[in-house]
Order: C-alpha cells, then structure tokens, then sequence
C-alpha cells in the first residue's frame, strides 16, 4: 500500500488535505481514486490507514480510518558528513534515511568543496525514503555548521570517526569493543572527498569520546563511505543485529 508522510496531526475521525505534489503522485502518477486506501505517518503518531474521500490532479482529502502500528522510534544513530556535491550529498542522505538513520548533520570542514546545500530538497529526498522503507520517521537534516562548533558543542554521544589516515583499527573490530561497553547514542563522521585537514585529525583523535575506524584498505568516497559506515553499525549495534 502507498505510504505519504504528511505534517499533520494524525488521530480517529481526522481529515487528511495533501497539497499539489503528493494529490499528483496519488492521482497522475498512482493512478488512484475515491476510495482507494493510503497509509499516513507523521513521526509521531504511528501509521495510520486513511481512504481517499477527494482527489484531482491538485488537491486530495483523506479521511483517517484506523491506526496500524504505534508510533516507534529506531536506534540512536546520527550520520555526520561533510558537505559534498550535490549528487553525492543526496545519495548519502537518501542511503541514510533507508538504513535507519535518526539525523543527517551537515559539516564544513577545512577541505570542504560541496554545492550550496538545499535543505528543502534534502528533507524531501529523506521522506520519499522514508515512505519507501516503512520506518515511522523521517530523519532530520541540519543546516551546515563548520565542525569545530560541532566538536565544541559535543556531549554525552560516542562519535565513530572513519579516518582514511590508514593507521585505525577496522571498524567491526572497533564497534565489536563498543557493544561491550555502555549504552550510548553514536555518531559517525564521514569527511569530504578531500579528507580532513591534518588539525582536525588531530582533534578528533586527541578527544576521549571518538573512535577512530577503518573502512578498509581502499579510498572510498563519501557517498561509499557513508552507506558502507551504517551497514556495518545497524549489523553490529543497531536493529540489524542478533
């Protein structure tokens, strides 16, 4: 069944007005009509069933039928990438929201050379995968902050740092020492194409809360880097796992 998220509050009785984008999808793209059944999720209500009460090719009321599942959460996982390319930036935003992912925060780092990131856009790529995946949220994108205010701000997570230097020990190995340590919430830093600055290297090893990782003996890209970072995290610590 298709699924939309939607900003509204969703409760029994509710009725449901979808703006022109998602009317289209449902009426010219779908092909669906009065009557046929959509699923609906907003992040904190659950999943519910709505019927299509009205539909043209720009507008579309719903009416809420039924919860289907009650509202839960994933595993506190946070990507934090480096602006790159457009392209690559939307893929790894994408992969991130298919692979489980509670937040995407945007870094600029020394070597950062990436497009003028569109917010608005990332936040649509992020709920599309959403709606595909079946998770009941949709991953929050954070606007650009350059990562030394990051680190400043840093507090209370473990932030896995995929260091391409070549001299950290390989990330299952890492996160297999971490499962056995308290919970926490955990991040993982991807850098930009052209890696990071030998200072932020440094800070970033110098800082008790960071593990430096390996992702193995060849360059990747960012994009690469990103997806190949939460498979093996959501494998090991997150709802992949055993």
């Amino acid at each position: 069944m298709i699924r939309l998220f939607v900003p509204e509050k969703l409760k029994s009785g509710a009725t449901i007005a979808l703006g022109a984008d998602q009317a289209h999808y449902l009426h010219g793209v779908m092909r669906r009509g009065v009557g046929d059944q959509v699923l609906l999720f907003n992040g904190a209500d659950g999943e519910w069933r709505a019927g299509i009460a009205a539909i043209d090719r720009r507008s579309a009321s719903l009416a809420l039928q039924a919860q289907t599942r009650p509202q839960t959460t994933g595993p506190d996982l946070e990507m934090i990438v480096a602006v790159v390319k457009r392209p690559r930036l939307e893929t790894i935003v994408e992969k991130a929201a298919e692979l489980g992912a509670r937040r995407v925060r945007l870094a600029v780092t020394r070597f950062t050379q990436g497009d003028r990131v569109r917010l608005e856009r990332l936040g649509a790529i992020a709920a599309e995968a959403s709606e595909q995946t079946g998770r009941l949220d949709v991953p929050e994108i954070t606007a650009p902050e350059k990562l030394d205010a990051i680190l400043d701000a840093w507090a209370g997570r473990t932030l896995i740092f995929c260091d391409e230097g070549g001299d950290a020990s390989p990330m299952l190995e890492a996160l297999n020492a971490a499962a056995r340590g308290e919970g926490t919430g955990f991040s993982i830093l991807i850098g930009p194409e052209g890696g990071f600055a030998p200072e932020e290297r440094a800070r970033l090893r110098s800082l008790p809360h960071v593990i430096p990782v390996s992702l193995g003996p060849r360059i990747l890209r960012a994009d690469t880097a990103a997806i190949a970072a939460l498979a093996l995290w959501q494998s090991r610590l997150g709802d992949w796992s055993p």
